[in-house]
């Protein structure tokens, strides 16, 4: 934990908070009520890309609905991780929606 407390990362097993310095926040060219949001979704992103978290995990991460997420994907070209449990439940949702 000491190691995380240097780099401004405090870790609980339910939540991991991440403090951000003030000059940076500051340099971020966005409106401050968008900049949680904004860093939230960049960091998903980067996550999924580098297959650090499942593509429901990083849309909860971003704050997206599914549809939104994949439209962000597919504006940032990051290819969709589509495994073959996706296909299982894309092929459930559309047979059970005829």
């Amino acid at each position: 934990m000491a190691r995380f407390e240097r780099l401004g990362v405090g870790i609980n097993m339910e939540k991991l908070f991440l403090e951000i310095p003030g000059d940076i926040v500051e340099a971020a060219k966005l409106p401050s009520a968008e900049l949680e949001h904004e860093f939230l979704k960049e960091l998903a992103l980067a996550l999924y890309e580098r297959g650090v978290l499942s593509f429901g995990k990083a849309r909860a991460l971003a704050q997206m609905t599914r549809w939104a997420f994949e439209e962000l994907l597919g504006k940032r070209k990051i290819l969709r991780h589509y495994t073959d449990s996706d296909l299982q439940e894309d092929m459930e949702y559309a047979l059970s929606h005829q």
